[in-house]
């Protein structure tokens, strides 16, 4: 628990000084907290708690693990709300994640029961602001997944992958609008 308080404390610039006491109301280190509880109890093949646990947490954070997934060491989840991990996710140590990513599988008619449907995240990874990776793809070690990103294939380690950015619309100035009638 100790060195998931530090991960947060390094990674995220809003808690210094007398703040770093916020690090206990990020919504992000309760929902991992209560994954390793989940987690340890779909291991142990409890029934119905594991995924009851999870739900809690879902309600509580606004961040949806499932219990099956398996997580390393000092995952940082900033902000969390819309968070989705998969039952098969694998994710590496050192992860950073941001709100609205989604680690999920391809869809009931492509992903078959009880195989691998679910990414595998590499060490040190970070995952913007609705990145979306879906199924059994690899993302390798030190990959940069740009905001609003859809990956749906394997990701060299190292690389970043970025989304079509935002761009004005021609005639949208609202001087050009008189033009227009």
């Amino acid at each position: 628990m100790l060195e998931d308080i530090r991960a947060y404390c390094r990674r995220d610039p809003a808690l210094y000084g007398v703040r770093v006491a916020e690090v206990f109301l990020y919504p992000g280190l309760w929902a991992l907290w209560g994954h390793r509880v989940a987690h340890l109890l779909h291991r142990a093949r409890f029934p119905f708690l594991p995924r009851l646990l999870s739900q809690v947490m879902r309600f509580v954070t606004g961040i949806e693990i499932h219990p099956g997934a398996v997580i390393g060491r000092r995952l940082f989840i900033d902000h969390g709300a819309g968070v989705v991990v998969g039952e098969t996710a694998r994710i590496g140590d050192d992860v950073t994640m941001y709100h609205q990513v989604t680690l999920g599988g391809r869809g009931w008619r492509r992903d078959a029961k009880g195989s691998r449907r679910h990414p595998e995240v590499g060490d040190r990874v970070t995952l913007g602001v609705g990145a979306t990776v879906l199924g059994p793809v690899r993302i390798g070690e030190d990959a940069e997944i740009g905001a609003m990103s859809l990956v749906v294939s394997d990701v060299p380690a190292g690389a970043r992958m970025r989304a079509p950015a935002a761009e004005i619309v021609p005639d949208s100035f609202p001087q050009n609008a008189g033009a227009r009638k």
